[in-house]
């Protein structure tokens, strides 16, 4: 095992900074970056995009000493190449209030490594928050991680305190779980609390909860990964589900596996927008028998040219969900068209791209504009 002796405050968060490569925080994983560049000295503070906006963030743990074996986390026991350092509340939030009164960071994501079982743990966070919002009274962004196991009580207050919870299932059933994480129970310590966190929600505590799946690394399929996120979206009122691509860290069991491909993790990305915010149901998304989408192309797209190569929408008749079917045409776009026909006749590419749509001719194949379907002008290269 990996210790310093004695290290600074400072030394403690460069460290534990390391989470941020492992565990999503924002609403866009896939183009946040780490401010590492910028701040050699902070690798804890992160751009995120939050439900209040853009915000650079402290994103950190209260320790990454672990008594969990989770076969994939660069943080599980014994682990010989994990440095491990731990917080106490009170120094964790002393250094969050130095970085926000210096105008470094303006929100917190706070996790932890599992050390004398989970309420323990959970305690720790709660506390080091209590102490950022009364000692400190700072009303901003938080973020907290729910530990698997955590009472009702510790969420119901983590929700109180917090603006998002995280609750990772990490598997889309008890089986994938155990491949991945063996002293996990999925219904027990993990399905529950983000059943509880909809029940709370529902006295007005304003929290809003997201799950993370990690991708690839024990057969999972995008069918089960999806199926469950439209179970979690639809009853359990979770704001996302973040999909991982596993990449393999060395010493630990999981090291010779090989990576997920990122374009895997893009596609259920975007399919599971087609689940929470154009009303599609998983049944409509186009799975290979192997359980998976395509990677070769996005899934509305491969679903278009399936259903409307021979059947194309009317522009100027479809409804707002038979416009948001369109490749290239998502809510936003489609209250423009609606809004645009009642004024006038959109009969051309350039009337949709005068809407803010950037790209028409991805619609083009699928789509009638009063009555014709649209030219496009071909590539010559």
């Amino acid at each position: 095992m990996n210790i310093i002796s004695t290290p600074t405050t400072l030394q403690k968060l460069q460290i534990a900074g390391d989470t941020t490569a492992y565990e999503p925080a924002g609403d866009q994983p896939q183009t946040e970056l780490s401010r590492k560049r910028l701040l050699r000295d902070l690798p804890c503070v992160s751009n995120v995009s939050t439900p209040t906006g853009p915000k650079a963030i402290m994103k950190t743990m209260m320790t990454t000493a672990c008594e969990r074996n989770c076969h994939y986390c660069p943080f599980r026991a014994g682990r010989g190449k994990t440095q491990r350092v731990t917080f106490k509340p009170d120094e964790m939030a002393a250094s969050f209030d130095q970085l926000q009164r210096a105008k470094t960071v303006d929100g917190i994501f706070l996790s932890s490594g599992i050390i004398k079982g989970s309420i323990t743990t959970q305690d720790k966070i709660l506390d080091t928050i209590e102490i950022i919002r009364h000692k400190y009274q700072y009303k901003g962004y938080v973020h907290l991680k729910i530990m698997p196991g955590a009472e009702y009580d510790q969420l119901y207050r983590a929700m109180q305190l917090a603006d998002r919870v995280s609750i990772n299932l990490e598997g889309p059933t008890q089986d994938r779980l155990t491949a991945l994480a063996p002293k996990k129970d999925f219904n027990g310590e993990l399905l529950q609390r983000l059943a509880w966190a909809h029940q709370i929600r529902q006295t007005g505590i304003r929290a809003s909860t997201v799950t993370q799946f990690v991708v690839g690394a024990v057969g999972d399929t995008d069918v089960e990964l999806l199926s469950l996120s439209e179970r979690l979206y639809h009853q359990m009122g979770i704001s996302r589900a973040y999909y991982s691509a596993f990449n393999p860290v060395i010493d630990t069991p999981f090291e010779n596996l090989p990576s997920t491909l990122p374009v895997r993790e893009f596609r259920l990305y975007q399919s599971s927008f087609l689940l929470r915010d154009y009303g599609w149901s998983v049944e409509e998304l186009p799975f290979e028998q192997s359980g998976n989408l395509r990677l070769d192309v996005d899934p509305k797209r491969a679903w278009a040219e399936a259903h409307l190569s021979h059947a194309p929408i009317e522009i100027m008749r479809a409804t707002r969900e038979q416009l948001m079917r369109i490749p290239g045409i998502g809510p936003k776009a489609a209250d423009s068209i609606l809004k645009a026909r009642r004024s006038g006749h959109l009969t051309d590419l350039s009337h949709l791209r005068a809407l803010g749509i950037r790209a028409p001719e991805q619609a083009a194949p699928f789509i009638l504009l009063d009555g014709h379907q649209p030219a496009v002008q071909l590539s010559l290269f």
